[in-house]
């Protein structure tokens, strides 16, 4: 029979289920496969901006973590990782404001924050707070604290194409820190689908920024696999520095920062 070279190796198989069946968890869930589906076909729109996709996407994740193979593969990871073992006994959790930035000086990291944050009418919380009682819970709390700190810290602008350094960051960052790639890969599935959004939907209706994105993307690559854990630095201790000396301070290193700004405004229509 003549097979397709492409074709060649494919098995039929066959099953009872009267439903969509694989060995993969992800494409058999409905719920996920049409967020997939909605998030890299479409295009942005006033409508539902993407801070909203990541709002659908975080109670999907949940459903179909299995949270106690998580836990186990923490406490096994703590045993030959001494730093985050340290790090989960320290178990600090920030509770500040926006408006306990504001004493900082021009320049420094706390003050580039507050910037940011009020000039942009951005909420430091970004899901309700809830004290954590797992290790997953601490890792997803701190990481909502530290994330909009990760994207002046790795030169990641507040933008939509600025937002793939820190993600690009995290997604390399975290492997290199980890040593069970098995749990890095569970603690870097958010950011994979939520990067997903820019990549595939930038190729296919704004190619015109498609390099911007690739540069973003590198950027933050570099970054991520040049420095100490990202996911593990407390920022609260050098709020204080200037922003180069605060990279210095949390071993960030290899940081380019660069205007995305145009090209974020166009990705979101707004020009």
């Amino acid at each position: 029979m003549n097979v397709p070279y492409l074709m060649r190796g494919v098995l039929p198989v066959e099953t009872e289920s009267s439903i969509l069946k694989s060995s993969s968890k992800y494409l058999n869930n409905s719920k996920l496969r049409e967020w997939l589906a909605f998030i890299a076909l479409r295009k942005n729109g006033k409508d539902f901006p993407p801070p909203a996709e990541m709002y659908e996407i975080l109670p999907i994740i949940e459903e179909l973590r299995d949270h106690a193979k998580i836990e186990q593969m923490f406490e096994d990871e703590r045993k030959v990782n001494p730093k985050l073992d340290a790090w989960f006994k320290e178990g600090f959790i920030s509770s500040f404001t926006i408006e306990d930035f504001a004493k900082y000086a021009p320049g420094t990291l706390g003050n580039t924050f507050y910037k940011q944050m009020t000039e942009g009418n951005y909420d430091i919380q970004i899901v309700p707070f809830k004290a954590p009682t797992t290790q997953l819970e601490f890792y997803n709390t701190r990481s909502g604290q530290t994330h909009d700190f990760e994207h002046i810290l790795t030169g990641g602008p507040f933008n939509f194409m600025g937002e793939l350094v820190p993600y690009w960051a995290r997604l390399t960052n975290v492997f290199k820190h980890i040593k069970n790639q098995e749990l890095a890969g569970e603690l870097s599935v958010l950011m994979m689908f939520g990067t997903l959004r820019y990549m595939v939907r930038t190729l296919l209706h704004y190619p015109d920024i498609w390099l911007t994105a690739v540069g973003s993307i590198q950027r933050g690559a570099h970054v991520g696999m040049g420095s100490d854990a990202i996911f593990m630095m407390k920022v609260e201790d050098g709020l204080h520095l200037p922003l180069e000396q605060a990279r210095e301070f949390f071993g960030i290193r290899g940081v380019v920062d660069v205007d995305t700004s145009r090209e974020g405004a166009y990705f979101t229509g707004a020009m």
